[in-house]
């Protein structure tokens, strides 16, 4: 049901409606009568539960909304620490409180959508930001009946176009590493990504894939990956190129956390950075300028999204008009000491592609026909 389908008040009538019982038995059940069939009140009770319905003695007991729920799938790496930095920020301005959850698979929360959603309006919390998340359609759908505000960060997987979302230039921040990586003579460029299903890292593809095209080279399948915002990701994907006939003279990588991964296997295999291998992150946290050597990075204003994202709920829950449901923050470049030029040796012509090698092969061949 889209937001323009909900009704702006749930009503006795409507729960009847949809229990397909009259408006008095509904009533009566709210009231706690006792002269209701036991299996007509366990119907109205479920319905009850699923619209979020409300009777006016209950709706005056709710505590003001001035909490809100951060969700995060984990806490462990600078850009979620940041993104929340910035929503405690603009809540402390706000007197408004924080409430963090973890929605890892060690930490799930034994909640289904309609409880979850239901303990938001029973403990007053004005709405939930989403952080780097996977988020259901059931989830979404028990929020929206309860007109609960959701906004989601960097999401996993796509957001609805009727839900409010912040992020940044991800496109453009993809093509300036690979652009800064070609402007330095590197040909060979790899990209080890995050999720392939999550938007930004898609997008950050996109950007490189952009960059390498514009140059006329063509995207080899063997340089580029994917896999978790995390530093085994990067680990992982280094000893795959290192593997490569021809490897990389330089990785782009999706994530800081991810560069982390492979700075940390460039040592275990004397592989130099920058003098045998460039590598440009993505976020540009505390972690790039603290590594060795110092990472340049894409940065995000990770703090301005976080409170960005606050900013949506508030005005949601003060009713206002809300123009666009995206915010999309500018990215840029930080070049720091971890990309150089390559070396003389590694100046060999970029690889191509086994169908574009094929292709090439038939073009001659009906030339020579």
């Amino acid at each position: 049901m889209s937001s323009e389908q909900r009704p702006s008040k749930l009503t006795l009538a409507a729960v009847a409606e949809e229990v397909g019982v009259s408006a008095p038995t509904v009533s009566k059940v709210v009231n706690g009568r006792q002269d209701v069939a036991e299996a007509t009140r366990a119907r109205v009770l479920a319905a009850l539960q699923r619209t979020g319905y409300k009777s006016p003695l209950q709706r005056k007991s709710i505590p003001e909304h001035r909490a809100v729920e951060v969700v995060f799938d984990s806490l462990n790496s600078a850009y979620g620490v940041e993104v929340l930095n910035g929503v405690m920020e603009h809540a402390a301005a706000s007197e408004m409180e924080v409430i963090l959850s973890i929605t890892g698979r060690q930490a799930a929360s034994p909640l289904g959508p309609e409880e979850r959603a239901q303990r938001m309006i029973d403990e007053g919390r004005a709405g939930m930001i989403v952080v780097t998340s996977a988020f259901g359609s059931a989830q979404l759908e028990a929020f929206h009946r309860r007109q609960i505000p959701i906004v989601v960060i960097d999401p996993l997987n796509p957001p609805p176009a009727d839900v409010f979302s912040v992020g940044a230039s991800n496109w453009a921040g993809g093509k300036a590493a690979a652009s800064h990586l070609l402007e330095l003579g590197h040909r060979r460029i790899a990209y080890i990504g995050g999720p392939s299903t999550a938007e930004c890292s898609q997008a950050r593809l996109h950007g490189y894939m952009a960059a390498l095209m514009a140059e006329g080279i063509t995207v080899d399948d063997d340089y580029v990956s994917s896999g978790p915002f995390k530093p085994e990701n990067g680990v992982r994907g280094m000893k795959a190129l290192l593997a490569l006939e021809d490897p990389p003279t330089a990785i782009f990588a999706g994530s800081d956390s991810i560069a982390l991964g492979v700075l940390a296997e460039a040592r275990r295999q004397n592989i130099r950075i920058p003098e045998d291998m460039s590598l440009v992150g993505f976020d540009g946290t505390h972690q790039a300028e603290e590594s060795v050597p110092p990472l340049t990075s894409v940065s995000q204003p990770l703090q301005e999204m976080g409170r960005s994202a606050l900013r949506f709920i508030i005005r949601q829950v003060r009713g206002e008009e809300i123009d666009s449901r995206r915010v999309e923050l500018a990215t840029h470049l930080v070049v720091r000491e971890s990309t150089g030029q390559p070396r003389v040796s590694n100046l060999a012509l970029p690889r191509v592609s086994t169908a574009t090698a094929a292709a090439a092969v038939g073009v001659s061949a009906t030339m020579a026909g």
